[in-house]
């Protein structure tokens, strides 16, 4: 009947919109104070319990870890430098008839047995401190773009090291990225051992989060720690609480080792800096186009690495990075965002989570040139299949744009929020008498007939919703009344804020001063 009047009655209709219009002015506003308010308790937060999703069954991991290890035992690794084969000839290798370095089954089980199960990875400040290994999964970035979307024009242009160092304060206000590693390479420092030095002290100037870095060749770790020694109190400090890791591709598709890598592994070895070992293979190219063929082989490959390392240091903190990358076979182009790559970078953390090693993957590489929805899409669908399958370490996971050639202010922004979504769905639900609410459903059913006023209704609201502070959720109308803005909109707007209030005085003004008195230092 109400609604028969309110449709027969233009006139009324359009003052009962009013009306509510003005209410909801005032409802907005209360409900924009209370998104802007922190919640008691945060609904999502990084860290947690992954391992629902096994694109694998137990028979078909078996099966690729057995064709794994018959690759190492018959094929081997090829380029073997001469200290790593020395090595691995003391501890049970051999040379085939090719010349190739070959691994038994029984060395390589050993060496994973002895392998590092779980390392702390240390952040400055101690309460952004994380466990690296276990089946906590957490997200952090990584990438060497050497493009960034520009928050003016938006059109990429080369990145500098002052983009790297505006993502490093940027990236610092995110609470969803659990470390940070450098995301693009300076294209304007020319000499690579500025490069290294520069890249390394962005990060510490930035953020006291974890991090990582990368050294083009061995004989830049050195000096580099030495200012990681500087920053941390003293000769050794650095070693005590490691806070960056370096990443490193000792691994050249399809099997061989890279001498570059291997020196740079010995040196961070020496100096106590965890390692991340980072396999790229890539599908029809430098690895089989089938997917359990190219699972066997990355994962032949990353045990490469493992063994590598072992071999010098056993037990020593390394992440299993293996990273099964999809070209498209038609253009021969990567494709950083789809189906085939989720599916086996998840089935490759369920393979790492097999033998019981720090997992890490990579994810959200979307192949998208524009903030738009192909990359939400892309890069929605490739987290969610890495944390769900619950790889420990999630690398690229925000800001990577153009097929990991570019990178976004924007992107990192609402990467972030997408991540709240997504550890809320690894967090999944949790059953019990209290939260089944029986007795509160008994009593609305026969009672007012609405849960808005219960207690266990408030409860619930921030311990089991996540409320993003990015994304649109009004009417239509309320939309275009509060300026019809888009993500990417809100995202800019968000990014030139902190950029130009964040500047963190991590590095004290003398420890500065030392620094610079010794090395090339470049950002002012």
């Amino acid at each position: 009947m109400i609604l028969r009047i309110i449709l027969s009655n233009p006139e009324a209709n359009q003052e009962g919109q009013k009306k509510r219009r003005r209410r909801g002015v005032t409802a907005r506003e209360q409900m924009k104070a209370k998104r802007a308010a922190e919640p008691a308790t945060n609904p999502a937060p990084p860290g947690p319990v992954g391992g629902q999703y096994k694109p694998l069954t137990d028979l078909q991991v078996r099966q690729i870890y057995s064709t794994s290890l018959r690759m190492l035992a018959e094929l081997g690794m090829g380029d073997s430098p001469d200290a790593l084969t020395r090595q691995a000839l003391k501890c049970g290798a051999s040379l085939n008839s090719m010349g190739r370095l070959c691994f038994s089954q029984a060395m390589v089980e050993d060496i994973i047995d002895s392998a590092c199960k779980s390392f702390v990875l240390h952040g400055r400040n101690p309460n952004l401190t994380i466990q690296a290994g276990g089946d906590h999964v957490y997200f952090g970035t990584g990438g060497a773009a050497v493009q960034t979307l520009d928050l003016d024009s938006k059109r990429y242009r080369p990145s500098t090291l002052t983009d790297l160092y505006d993502f490093t304060r940027l990236v610092d206000t995110l609470p969803n990225i659990s470390w940070f590693t450098r995301c693009c390479v300076a294209t304007d420092i020319a000499d690579i051992f500025e490069l290294d030095v520069n890249t390394a002290y962005c990060l510490m100037r930035g953020t006291q989060k974890p991090t990582g870095t990368s050294f083009t060749i061995g004989k830049h770790v050195d000096p580099i720690i030495d200012m990681f020694d500087t920053v941390a109190g003293g000769v050794g400090k650095f070693a005590e609480k490691p806070f960056c890791k370096a990443h490193i591709s000792p691994i050249i598709s399809p099997m061989r080792y890279g001498e570059d890598a291997f020196e740079v592994a010995l040196a961070c070895m020496r100096r106590s800096m965890p390692l991340n070992c980072i396999t790229a293979a890539m599908s029809g190219a430098t690895s089989p186009a089938t997917i359990d063929g190219m699972l066997a082989a990355s994962f032949a490959e990353t045990l490469a690495a493992l063994i590598m390392v072992n071999i010098f240091n056993p037990g020593y903190p390394m992440i299993f990075s293996n990273w099964p990358f999809v070209i498209d076979l038609r253009t021969g182009a990567f494709c950083g965002g789809g189906g085939e790559i989720s599916i086996l970078n998840a089935a490759s953390a369920q393979l790492a989570n097999f033998i019981g090693v720090p997992s890490g993957v990579a994810s959200s590489m979307s192949d998208a040139k524009a903030v738009d929805a192909q990359m939400g899409m892309e890069k929605a669908l490739s987290a969610l299949a890495c944390g769900l399958s619950g790889a420990n370490m999630v690398y690229e996971s925000s800001g990577m744009m153009a097929s990991l050639l570019g990178v976004s202010f924007e992107a990192f922004v609402i990467d972030n929020e997408m991540l709240s979504h997504v550890y809320r769905m690894i967090r999944g639900i949790e059953v019990t008498e209290e939260s089944m609410a029986f007795e509160a459903m008994k009593s609305v059913i026969t009672g007012e007939g609405h849960f808005l006023g219960e207690t266990q209704t408030m409860e619930a609201m921030e311990r089991d919703y996540f409320y993003p502070k990015l994304s649109d959720r009004l009417e239509p109308t309320a939309w275009a009344e509060s300026g019809a803005t888009t993500i990417d909109q809100r995202a800019n707007a968000h990014a030139r804020d902190v950029l130009k209030k964040h500047y963190p005085e991590y590095i004290p003004g003398d420890v500065d001063n030392r620094i610079r008195r010794h090395l090339p230092i470049l950002i002012v």
